[in-house]
């Protein structure tokens, strides 16, 4: 019997099928991950948007490794702490 796989972003940034679901998703072009049940993702999700750019993490540690931010939407006090480490402006 074979099992279901799913495809994740690794840290490195590619591709990978892993027989564990993603617990994060994202978004390729800007590079934000959030939650799955994230309202921002679900109402472009449902505009017809967003899917072919989705991309899944198997946590959060991978998601920033790979170079993606957090959801300021859905994930607001990871967002706050990345958005901390940013160099200020001159």
């Amino acid at each position: 019997m074979t099992g279901r796989t799913y495809r994740l972003v690794g840290a490195d940034g590619r591709p990978y099928d892993n027989d564990v679901p993603g617990t994060l998703g994202g978004h390729r072009r800007n590079r934000i991950y959030g939650r799955l049940d994230c309202p921002g993702a679900l109402r472009w999700i449902a505009k017809g948007h967003y899917v072919t750019h989705r991309v899944f993490f198997l946590d959060e540690e991978t998601a920033r490794a790979a170079g993606y931010r957090p959801c300021a939407s859905c994930l607001p006090v990871q967002y706050k702490a990345w958005k901390a480490t940013l160099p200020s402006p001159p």
